[in-house]
């Protein structure tokens, strides 16, 4: 191969990768906004994704990476209150699937978000749901 298919193969796979990482970052924010119609169909009745929304159940800003039970001025039921979880994204996953078999004792009716893609979409908008 002489240097000047090389260097046109180079702009070609480098042409590639940008268009993954630019097909990716689509496919993101697919992923983000089916996630937040989710949200709104199966949460938002009940928790917040917005800070000035007054919600039924505890806010879900920033859920990701906290420890359950931590969020101020809500009474959380005993269990969830001194459960030693961090809602991790396979934590809340077990939780959107069957909150009650994840943690007997709650007080939150049982959602049964059992689709995996669906979980997949809510969990991609709840990631960007930053304090």
């Amino acid at each position: 191969m002489g240097r000047t298919q090389f260097f046109s193969s180079l702009a070609f796979a480098a042409g590639l990768a940008s268009s993954a990482a630019f097909a990716g970052a689509a496919y993101e924010n697919v992923k983000v906004e089916a996630g937040k119609t989710l949200f709104d169909a199966e949460c938002h009745r009940c928790h917040a994704d917005n800070s000035s929304d007054p919600s039924y159940g505890p806010t879900l800003i920033g859920i990701i990476g906290r420890h359950a039970g931590t969020v101020a001025d809500y009474e959380y039921s005993e269990t969830l209150a001194n459960a030693p979880i961090v809602w991790t994204p396979a934590a809340l996953r077990a939780w959107m699937e069957d909150n009650q078999g994840f943690m007997p004792g709650t007080k939150m009716r049982h959602v049964g978000i059992t689709d995996r893609t669906v979980q997949d979409f809510i969990l991609s908008y709840l990631a960007t749901l930053k304090n």
